[in-house]
């Protein structure tokens, strides 16, 4: 029980499909291993089965409806995490998603909500959750960047890139500023994993609709041979939570199989 009486924020803890996506694999573990789990989404029936796991489990979860781009409910979610559990020890952000284009073709709007979606979403949990770990003596934060934003991984979505990588560097800016603070904050990298996304949304921006070619494509680039899922970025999130990363702050770590490694 790895966070055993540790309260645990988890955003994004739906999932758009059945499987196992990022947000719904960090809140099962977390619970399984002893977290009372505040599991934040925007849509209340993304939360269903992911409460429904973890209640079959004998966990702990209560469920909050947050537009996590919204400072003022951004807010009232932590206000409400506090007055249900009394404190937030780790701050698990999820949130998500790309849209396809280069400087040329995305939108100005679509780059601003990227931007929004992506980065300034951590940054408004960041801002909120800080000074509750500050003023209980500490916590971890744990934020889901992408491969995408370190490397050039096979698309042009030059939104979802920059947001990513400003996810790393604002993970790091956090870690040093609040070290004294007793406050960690690291940063989970996924690459080309098999979640629901894989079939809801990137299918249709890749590859036509045709799922199997687009595993096939994504599985061609990762030296293991085989696509991890959302359950892989959890048990890294896991650690970087718990107290066996109480010396580790302020870096990544890198859950692709291989795939930036490459060369080629």
């Amino acid at each position: 029980m790895r966070l055993e009486g540790k309260v645990a924020v988890i955003t994004g803890a739906g999932s758009v499909g059945p499987g196992w996506g990022n947000g719904r694999a960090a809140a099962v573990l977390f619970a399984r291993e002893g977290a009372k789990v505040f599991a934040v989404d925007l849509k209340p029936d993304a939360l269903t089965e992911t409460v429904r796991m973890i209640e079959d489990e004998g966990g702990t979860v209560r469920t909050h409806t947050c537009d996590v781009t919204d400072s003022a409910a951004v807010a009232a979610m932590v206000e409400a995490c506090v007055a249900e559990f009394g404190r937030v020890d780790v701050l698990v952000n999820n949130v998500g998603g790309s849209r396809p284009g280069g400087p040329v073709e995305l939108g100005e709007q679509d780059w601003r909500a990227q931007l929004d979606y992506n980065l300034t979403s951590v940054f408004l949990t960041c801002k909120h959750v800080v000074p509750v770990m500050k003023a209980q003596g500490g916590g971890a934060i744990v934020n889901t960047a992408s491969t995408s934003g370190t490397r050039y991984t096979g698309s042009p979505q030059v939104g979802y890139a920059s947001s990513k990588a400003g996810v790393i560097q604002l993970s790091k800016v956090l870690a040093v500023q609040h070290a004294p603070d007793g406050i960690r904050a690291n940063t989970v990298v996924p690459g080309q994993l098999h979640t629901p996304m894989v079939e809801v949304r990137l299918a249709g921006q890749r590859a036509g609709g045709d799922v199997d070619a687009l595993l096939a494509q994504r599985q061609a680039r990762i030296p293991l041979g085989f696509m991890g899922d959302g359950r892989d970025t959890a048990y890294a999130a896991l650690f970087l939570a718990s107290d066996e990363a109480r010396f580790v702050t302020g870096t990544e770590i890198v859950v692709d199989g291989g795939m930036t490694a490459r060369c080629d």
